[in-house]
């Protein structure tokens, strides 16, 4: 029996991924626990937010503590925009802040929150019935990546490695399941893997998109590629990044805004 709530309490970064009108979709987030696990996602990510269904997939980056797995948990979830901040603001701000140090700048003090108002709005997507727990082999290389694809009604997620993963539209990437299993997939498929830097002023992702074919990937989009030790921001480019986040977050509050407004 895995205890998801423990585990999800501890662990410094997770993935959540669910499948959209558009296929399967993923992103890095700092696992918080409420009543429920969940996540808080800053209103920059409002469109993602917006294509959540009714399920979804949160997944451990890391296992939570020695000797114990790599975890995901799929389950009927509940989105919550939360324009004021309030729900966050609460404890789950202070979890946050603990394992996520452009949190704990922005948001650290009441001060800090008063000054960076536009990154306490948060869509806070609580994973309110788990229907199941299982185990995922550790991503320990830059190589390594989730692979998320549709398996009856769920988003199903295993950790995949490539030998490369240059390839780009209209090119193949051979996949190998860290299992050792065979994969036997037919369908459209998405592989997200992400790396950050000691401070994670840098979050890095990099995502493949196409059709699998059994362990074959014929990628019809490409972004980014792995980078094992990304590098933390000089101090131009850290002013440059707060600037764009800034600006992504009052964008999703307006968008928001207008939207309660009809």
């Amino acid at each position: 029996m895995y205890d998801l709530a423990a585990a999800w309490r501890r662990s410094p970064s997770g993935e959540m991924c669910w499948l959209s009108d558009d296929g399967p979709r993923a992103l890095p987030v700092v696992p918080l626990m409420a009543d429920h696990p969940c996540v808080a996602l800053p209103l920059a990510y409002l469109s993602e937010a917006d294509s959540l269904l009714d399920r979804a997939a949160f997944c451990l980056s890391a296992a939570a503590g020695p000797q114990e797995p790599t975890l995901v948990a799929t389950g009927r979830i509940r989105v919550r925009v939360d324009l004021d901040g309030s729900v966050f603001g609460g404890d789950l701000v202070e979890q946050e802040a603990v394992k996520h140090p452009p949190t704990r700048l922005r948001a650290g003090s009441l001060m800090a929150r008063r000054e960076n108002w536009w990154w306490m709005p948060r869509a806070v997507v609580s994973m309110v019935e788990v229907d199941a727990v299982r185990p995922l082999p550790a991503r320990t290389r830059a190589d390594d990546a989730l692979l998320v694809r549709q398996v009856g009604a769920d988003a199903r997620v295993d950790t995949v490695t490539a030998r490369d993963w240059s390839a780009g539209p209209g090119g193949e990437v051979e996949l190998w399941p860290r299992d050792g299993s065979g994969l036997d997939g037919d369908g459209t498929a998405l592989v997200l893997g992400h790396q950050a830097s000691p401070d994670y002023e840098r979050w890095e992702c990099w995502r493949r998109t196409g059709r699998l074919r059994g362990q074959t990937l014929t990628v019809a989009a490409a972004d980014g590629g792995p980078e094992p030790d990304p590098r933390p921001f000089t101090l131009l480019e850290r002013l440059r990044n707060h600037r764009e986040v800034r600006r992504a977050c009052r964008a999703g509050i307006t968008a928001a805004e207008r939207r309660l407004a009809r």
